[in-house]
């Protein structure tokens, strides 16, 4: 049984959200390249159908991204973990500042790999019910906070890692200034169907920049709604 699943009935699921279901998804993971066994074992647990609306839960373990409202989506499975398996590879980050919470899932996936989280998010409705998520499941490791993701959150920097979940055109300076030395940032950039997934670390010449292939994510604004 899961860790999950002790906690919750509801995180268990029947039929399309079934741990079956779940299993099918990690086959598929691991068929498009993911390797790290950490990441999937997390993502067979994690009850992904919970982060979405009920009337989509049938379709929470296709690989796909689906809409939560607000204009904004849950991450397609393999994008999620892409992020995750890139920002642990070289090193497992110990607190890992988070810009976009939207249904909590991508930090839910963190939150069982690394010591601590912080989230930041603008929408204060998704904000709240991603909240009541993680009490639901248990999740004690995060901190949340209502803002604008683009400034960071520098009173609790520095951050041994950061991941974007919203793409920006560039990458933020105040974000980069929240890296601690040895840190690594993951990242969308670019503008609509001309995004690159991102990962950026500091040596001593200065920032060195990898690219992980194309993606699609919904644009980095500001302010707080």
């Amino acid at each position: 049984m899961s860790l999950f699943s002790r906690r919750d009935s509801s995180a268990r699921g029947l039929g399309m959200t079934s741990q079956r279901a779940r299993d099918r998804l990690i086959e598929r993971l691991v068929a498009e390249g993911i390797r790290d066994r950490r990441v999937l074992d997390v993502m067979r647990q994690l009850p992904r159908h919970l982060f979405i609306d009920e009337a989509l839960a049938s379709r929470a373990y296709e690989d796909t991204a689906l809409p939560i409202g607000q204009g904004q989506t849950i991450s397609q499975p393999f994008v999620v973990a892409r992020m995750t398996e890139a920002l642990i590879q070289l090193e497992l980050p110990r607190r890992v500042l988070e810009i976009g919470t939207g249904s909590g899932y991508q930090c839910a996936v963190l939150a069982q790999l690394v010591e601590q989280v912080y989230t930041v998010e603008r929408i204060d409705e998704l904000l709240r019910n991603a909240r009541r998520l993680f009490r639901k499941l248990g999740i004690a490791n995060v901190r949340s906070r209502h803002a604008d993701g683009r400034l960071g959150w520098p009173d609790e920097a520095p951050f041994d890692a950061i991941i974007l979940t919203a793409a920006g055109a560039q990458l933020e300076e105040a974000l980069l200034d929240q890296l601690a030395p040895d840190g690594c940032l993951i990242a969308p950039v670019g503008p609509p169907g001309r995004q690159q997934l991102v990962r950026v670390r500091a040596d001593a010449e200065g920032w060195v920049r990898e690219s992980l292939g194309a993606v699609s994510f919904v644009p980095l604004l500001g302010g707080v709604g």
